[in-house]
């Protein structure tokens, strides 16, 4: 598998979750210490326990990408370890943060970092489990689960909208497909009526693998999709 990654990317995107990730801190200090001190300012306090709480989830958001090692495009290197050479993974090069190219088509990785147990019912995902941890992390130490489809469509429609700007006139879009990778060892997964494909890190090569077992992508149109896509990590 040939593997392709922005590296100037990570480390600027790294420097931003540290940098904001310490501002949060302070912020969140000198607000505390205000409330304690100058107990008449409360507004004061309140402002900056505000913009702490928003830097804050500013760096959990880069600090998930870009700065934990081993960082979420590493794992995915890892998981999918074995991959013939058909394959290539990009990294924070496309319009989507992961893009997998190869026998099994084009693949747009989803990495999500929530733990506990994923559900998919009555067309919404959901997040349970964990207790009272769980419920502290969902609100200062970890991303919520969001609306993945939302996220999903989006990377669709802004890849779409880059191989149209390369495609000469007349040939077809590639189909782009996407899938869930639930990168916490904690994660348990119930989502098998799910429209999109949900599953944890170490499943992922697996399913693939079956995928291009069921419907293989003929080499000339992996050449014709690579051929749009860099061909080269910039570091």
């Amino acid at each position: 598998m040939k593997i392709l990654t922005h590296q100037k990317n990570i480390r600027r995107n790294a420097r931003i979750g540290q940098y904001t990730s310490l501002a949060s801190l302070v912020i969140l200090a000198g607000g505390m210490y205000i409330s304690f001190i100058y107990p008449t300012m409360l507004y004061i306090s309140f402002i900056a326990l505000l913009v702490g709480f928003i830097l804050s989830q500013v760096g959990i958001y880069f600090g998930n990408r870009w700065g934990r090692r081993p960082r979420v495009d590493e794992r995915i290197t890892t998981s999918l370890k074995g991959l013939t050479k058909d394959y290539t993974l990009y990294n924070f090069l496309t319009p989507v943060s992961h893009l997998l190219v190869g026998p099994a088509g084009v693949w747009i990785i989803e990495p999500f970092y929530q733990r506990g147990t994923i559900i998919y019912e009555n067309n919404k995902w959901k997040q349970r489990g964990g207790g009272l941890l769980l419920g502290y992390l969902k609100i200062f130490a970890q991303e919520g689960l969001g609306r993945p489809e939302l996220e999903v469509k989006a990377d669709i429609d802004n890849l779409t909208d880059s191989f149209k700007k390369v495609l000469p006139e007349g040939q077809e879009i590639p189909t782009i497909n996407a899938a869930l990778v639930f990168t916490d060892t904690r994660a348990e997964i119930k989502a098998e009526g799910a429209p999109i494909p949900a599953m944890k890190i170490e499943q992922l090569k697996e399913f693939l693998r079956k995928s291009a077992k069921e419907n293989p992508l003929p080499a000339a149109e992996i050449k014709r999709i690579c051929g749009m896509l860099p061909t080269e990590s910039i570091e």
